[in-house]
């Protein structure tokens, strides 16, 4: 593939996005934000299976994954089974490497005059800092990896089986219809590997069951609001490659 015609470049730039977008989830994920108080609304005191005060703190590295499961059925859609299982393995390989690569700099000893730096008065001990951002358990990085490839492939299952029933009909269907599905396993795979089976943590089924429902609920509304922008981006697309090609690339999509 030369990248000289226009679904070459459409895959390069979905491919890209998609794997960049799964990355920046990885690592921006270590901040916990709190969804009430950034809309600016009190808190919901949630009491789930004996767990009480649960409110919506999520990973931020929800922030890009409407975006991702956006990017897979655009992809599925135009470009079969087939690419988005192997953009998948590709975007999980390029994790390890960066987890890798950042494991390596946080041993890289740091110089003295960067350690201790004074930001808006306080003085801030940068290589802590650095080591408690990037620094990640392998737990979290094993279950976060694992949840992606395995809501990645239920994902493009789903959309096809559900595309073989409806025809072109019901986009929104397929899309979304997928989408929640793979974000709910996404969400207790996680949670399940990180916290249940993780010695350091040992969480109980009823914690792992109230966090999961609590993280998928806000998923859930998230996919329900994007489901516009599959609809503005296939619009797009479809001009881009001009409507006969479009709909020659869905069709043989279809068939892989």
């Amino acid at each position: 593939m030369t990248f000289k015609t226009k679904e070459s470049r459409l895959f390069l730039i979905l491919g890209s996005f998609l794997i960049a977008n799964a990355i920046l989830a990885e690592f921006i994920g270590v901040k916990i934000f709190t969804v009430e108080g950034s809309l600016g609304i009190p808190k919901f005191d949630i009491n789930m299976f004996g767990v009480k005060d649960l409110s919506f703190n999520m990973s931020a590295g929800v922030v890009t994954w409407p975006f991702i499961f956006i990017m897979t059925d655009i992809i599925n859609e135009y470009f079969g089974v087939k690419q988005v299982r192997f953009l998948s393995i590709l975007a999980s390989i390029l994790i390890c490497y960066a987890f890798v690569v950042v494991g390596f700099a946080m041993g890289l000893q740091s110089s003295d005059f960067w350690v201790n730096q004074t930001v808006n008065g306080s003085t801030i001990n940068m290589d802590t800092a650095f080591n408690s951002i990037f620094g990640q358990g392998m737990w979290i990085i094993a279950g976060s990896i694992i949840a992606f490839l395995v809501g990645q492939m239920v994902d493009v299952v789903i959309f096809q089986k559900i595309k073989s029933s409806t025809g072109e009909r019901f986009l929104w269907l397929r899309a979304t219809g997928s989408t929640l599905v793979s974000q709910f396993i996404d969400s207790f795979v996680v949670i399940f590997i990180a916290f249940y089976i993780n010695p350091a943590f040992n969480w109980s089924w009823q914690m792992v069951a109230a966090i999961g429902l609590v993280n998928y609920t806000y998923k859930f509304l998230v996919a329900i609001l994007m489901t516009p922008l599959l609809y503005v981006a296939h619009n797009f697309i479809d001009r881009y490659l001009g409507k006969e090609l479009a709909q020659k690339m869905v069709l043989q999509a279809s068939e892989k």
